[in-house]
């Protein structure tokens, strides 16, 4: 009996591997979902951040030159200096010479008098790019963001 020789098992049965596929797959999805949601806040800080930028050098724009841009010139006014305008502040309102956009790459929304009772809002339509929503697809406003 001595003699007998020992079978050696190499490798890992096919019920080993299914369950080590399965638990990585688990771990996989919640690290996609953290990484996900985190991407999504990411976009609202974005947002939220050149909304203020954008409202601040429009009042900027209203103490230089005693008038807010129309809607007609819109945020380009802050970059491009508007044919009936004396004092500009030379470059520009912005860092930049292009405005930026949302966090979604959607082109900021300028509109003077809104419903609100301000003089003017800038407003982003969140992720889904259409009025109203909820979570990220609410809209976000300039006049919020302060």
């Amino acid at each position: 009996m001595k003699n007998r020789k020992r079978k050696n098992r190499f490798g890992f049965t096919m019920v080993e591997l299914m369950a080590m596929l399965i638990i990585i797959g688990l771990l996989a999805t919640l690290v996609v979902t953290k990484v996900a949601t985190k991407i999504d806040q990411a976009r609202i800080t974005t947002t939220k951040a050149n909304l203020k930028v954008l409202h601040s050098a429009v009042n900027q724009f209203k103490m230089d030159t005693g008038r807010f841009p129309t809607e007609e010139e819109g945020l380009m006014a802050l970059v491009e200096q508007p044919s009936d305008v004396i004092r500009y502040e030379p470059g520009g309102y912005l860092e930049t010479t292009e405005i930026p956009t949302d966090g979604w790459g959607n082109d900021f929304i300028y509109e003077i008098s809104p419903e609100s009772g301000k003089s003017f809002v800038i407003k982003s339509l969140g992720a889904d790019g259409e009025e109203g929503g909820e979570d990220d697809d609410a809209d976000l406003y300039s006049t919020d963001a302060y």
